[in-house]
């Protein structure tokens, strides 16, 4: 065969494999090898773009960090390294903790969130110097101390340790897990011919590929989610930089630990043994990049250092990298010293102007920290959960739900923002959603992925689809909510409100109102304009489904005209099973006593992943859509809602949203669509570290914008509660796709014992406010979104205040009603 003929051949084998890579198939060991001899960079680097968009977006990510050197000296002899130094042209062998501390608090004040320690390797096996300085210290080893100050530095800063002390053993692999989210060793190379003599790693044994690789294995064992890459220009070959990159991904594909592949360029330092080698040229870097983005696909963060390729960062992310890596306002590069950090305008200015846009992450990647029972000790779970939200990325301001603190301005802004760069499918999908169109789950996901210019089209087009289906009305209900009791059975882990037998520590005492206060505050609702009571409580173990109807009487007879909406789907069920009914009849049962709606509450997240750990004896998804299937069909209308920030994710959210479509589109008994962001502060999950603290502004405004797409002719009401999200965060609900203030409530206590100090009711004046103040118009309606009538709008305007309360005290909590507590979750089990 011909050269001519052999070319041709090799081109179709090249491209049948970037063909292959593009669509997920990772090149084999053999491809990658005729990767490495072909030399069209920017064919490559379009695959690579490609894929990176795949898995990234257009997101580029870094770490604000400081840098923490704790020791320059080091037992390797790398020649081309100026981090290491021997003893006598060092000020100190280590750093002392209170300097460790001082630029670790001094980076926290500048919203630094990672503490990276960077440290020569195991100096105490080569200078005497090291050893006596540890032993003076208190320490035998140099990753003791390492490990000593990086706990301080998380208990005393808050700022999260990511340790580079290079090779380590299984014991100290795991000691660094219980201080670290993240450790990292970079291979550099996995070519022993670099150790021969008159190459840059004679003399280093720490440098021997084996050994680093082992490192690697190991973390990969211990789960600990790992750094790692490439360091090129060293003298090294293409097809052994490709060897090295395969060698990393042999062990990826065994343990999923690598979240990062740095592909880092030699530079040339004074008073090295490579001072005079030449640095690879920008070519050589943007090849590496998108090979390695090849060889490991669309999922792998793609790192490159941007202070050693200045001028040229657009070029960098066109190759296929996704991550600046870390950034610090405080401290200089001690591994580079020469090229200091890019200012962080600067930074996002070239990222946008190579199509992205920059947003900050945690030393621990997002993927790693949704999943962070796996990849994180118990002891960082609670620090890594308060700063991240429902994508893994860290939080950028101080608002959560039910707290007094104002929306973040960023986000108002994005709200009304005209996005100038909308990504092709997010606009697709704002499309399809416009049609009324079923959204499939990775389509909704995406939605709630929008940032920046898409989070701006998201909300535009969802308030779009409000104005056409609904107009520029507002509506609310004056209503009471009634919570006839706090004593309750299940032990779901985000109520503050229900007690139990060991609940008595939170907020508020056992209570089990009797009729007469029930009665009384019912009156007292219609003479201050109320046209609904709203009733829910705890699953009291002496309640049945004779006590759900009672209550239903004791309202009628005092107002015959309230309307009653009351009961979640989870009394729904317990009452029907304490009397041995189906559904349909007692809820035929309910709606003879006096019935009126139901609320969808109960609802929380409807994916049992998701309730397993938010609610695991309480009903389950399917449940508690036969309680609203069975509801409709008996003639009620019901509304749902959603229980969102806490430990789920947006896919989570999609399944939810996508369930309650279904079952719309199946009986059209849902009124409206209310989110709930969930309030930490008193949730026993939260006080255990097992949640979030609440969704952000941002996830709160687009839950209700998504949720109007999603939603799109078949659900007209996207409801926005003030109690959760404040009164200015309602406006800007106002401007993302809501048109619905819900109810005044008169009596809010389960928003208010987890925490929320929003109040406890918004009267009419203060609604007809907000409505205003968003440039819309008012309309108090009913619960069946009728008008209200003129009388009970003029009550509502003339209110007296609100009589003080009386809930009355539980007498015990010993169990009297024999059989089994009904618990749809898990087997019913008799308790008496």
């Amino acid at each position: 065969m011909n050269t001519d003929a052999m070319s041709a051949n090799n081109q179709a084998e090249i491209d049948s494999i970037l063909a292959r890579a593009r669509a997920g198939k990772l090149p084999s060991e053999a491809e990658a090898a005729l990767l490495a001899s072909f030399d069209d960079t920017a064919a490559l680097a379009k695959v690579a773009g490609d894929l990176r968009d795949q898995g990234f977006r257009n997101v580029m990510t870094y770490s604000r960090k400081v840098f923490i050197p704790l020791t320059h000296l080091c037992r390797d002899v790398c020649h081309y390294c100026t981090f290491a130094q021997v003893p006598r042209k060092v000020k100190a062998p280590y750093m002392s903790v209170d300097e460790v501390l001082e630029i670790a608090r001094h980076g926290a004040a500048m919203g630094c969130k990672e503490a990276l320690f960077t440290l020569g390797e195991k100096p105490e096996l080569r200078y005497s110097a090291a050893r006596e300085a540890l032993a003076e210290m208190g320490f035998e080893t140099t990753f003791d101390y390492l490990v000593h100050v990086a706990e301080l530095v998380f208990k005393e800063t808050g700022l999260l340790p990511h340790l580079n002390p290079g090779t380590m053993s299984d014991e100290e692999i795991a000691r660094g897990r219980q201080v670290s989210p993240s450790m990292g060793i970079m291979l550099e190379s996995a070519s022993d011919r670099l150790t021969e003599k008159g190459m840059p790693h004679y003399g280093s044994p720490d440098k021997v590929p084996a050994v680093r690789l082992d490192t690697l294995e190991r973390a990969g064992r211990a789960a600990v989610p790992f750094t790692t890459g490439i360091l090129i220009g060293i003298g090294e070959t293409r097809l052994e930089r490709v060897e090295s990159l395969l060698a990393m991904r042999d062990i990826q594909l065994k343990h999923g630990h690598i979240q990062e592949i740095i592909v880092q360029n030699f530079r040339a330092k004074p008073e090295t043994k490579m001072a005079q080698a030449p640095e690879p040229d920008l070519n050589e870097l943007l090849w590496t990049i998108a090979v390695a983005r090849i060889l490991f696909g669309a999922q792998m963060s793609i790192q490159a250092p941007p202070n050693l390729s200045p001028g040229v960062l657009p070029k960098l992310v066109a190759a296929g990298i996704n991550d600046w890596g870390g950034v610090s306002p405080l401290t200089p590069d001690y591994v580079n010293p020469e090229a200091p950090w890019p200012h962080l305008d600067d930074l996002a200015r070239e990222t946008r102007s190579a199509g992205k846009d920059l947003h900050e992450r945690l030393t621990i990647y997002p993927a790693y920290a949704q999943h962070y029972q796996r990849w994180l000790d118990q002891g960082l779970h609670k620090r890594v959960l308060d700063w991240v939200d429902a994508d893994g990325f860290p939080r950028t301001d101080e608002w959560s739900p039910g707290e007094e603190v104002l929306p973040p301005e960023t986000v108002l802004n994005a709200i009304k923002a005209e996005p100038e760069r909308v990504s092709a499918d997010v606009a697709g999908i704002i499309a399809k959603a416009q049609r009324a169109e079923r959204l499939d789950e990775a389509e909704i996901v995406r939605l709630f992925q929008a940032r920046d210019d898409d989070f701006s089209a998201v909300v535009q087009a969802a308030d779009q689809v409000r104005e056409k289906r609904v107009g520029d009305t507002v509506s609310y209900v004056v209503n009471r909510n009634i919570n006839y009791t706090n004593i309750c059975y299940f032990k779901c882990q985000f109520c503050a409100f229900s007690k139990g037998k060991l609940a008595e520590n939170l907020r508020g005492r056992p209570y089990d109102l009797d009729p007469e206060e029930i009665a009384r505050r019912t009156v007292e609702a219609w003479e201050r304009g109320a046209t609904e009571v709203c009733m829910q409580g705890g699953i009291h173990p002496e309640y049945t489904g004779d006590t759900y109807t009672e209550i239903l009487r004791i309202v009628k007879a005092a107002v015959p005209d309230m309307h009653v909406h009351a009961f979640s789907p989870l009394e729904v069920w317990q009452g029907a099973a304490t009397l041995e009914l189906d559904l349909e009849t007692y809820l035929s049962r309910a709606k003879e006593a006096g019935l009126d709606t139901l609320p969808g509450t109960a609802a929380e997240v409807l994916d049992d992943e998701v309730r397993a750990l938010l609610c695991p004896d309480k009903i389950n998804t399917e449940q508690w859509l036969q309680v609203m299937r069975a509801a409709h069909a008996v003639g009620f209308r019901t509304t749902a809602t959603i229980m969102y920030g806490h430990v789920e994710r947006p896919e989570h959210w999609a399944r939810h949203l996508l369930r309650i479509r279904d079952l719309q589109a199946e009986t059209g008994g849902f009124t409206e669509f209310v989110p709930l962001p969930f309030v930490h502060m008193e949730a026993p999950m939260y006080l255990k570290g097992q949640a979030r603290k609440g969704p952000t502004f941002r996830e709160s405004i687009l839950i209700h914008a998504v949720a109007r797409l999603v939603f799109n002719g078949l659900i007209d009401n996207i409801q926005t509660s003030w109690v959760k999200m404040g009164h200015e965060g309602v406006v800007a609900c106002l401007d993302a796709g809501c048109n619905d203030l819900g109810g005044t409530l008169m009596n809010e206590s389960i928003t208010r014992a987890a925490g929320t100090n929003h109040g406890q009711e918004t009267s009419p004046e203060e609604m007809l406010a907000m409505i205003s103040a968003a440039g819309r118009t008012p309309r108090q309606r009913t619960t069946l979104y009728a008008d209200a009538s003129e009388e009970r709008i003029e009550a509502g305007l003339t209110a007296a205040e609100l009589t003080d309360i009386v809930n009355t005290p539980a007498k015990k909590y010993e169990r009297k009603r024999k059989g089994p507590l009904q618990r749809p979750g898990l087997i019913a089990v008799s308790e008496g």
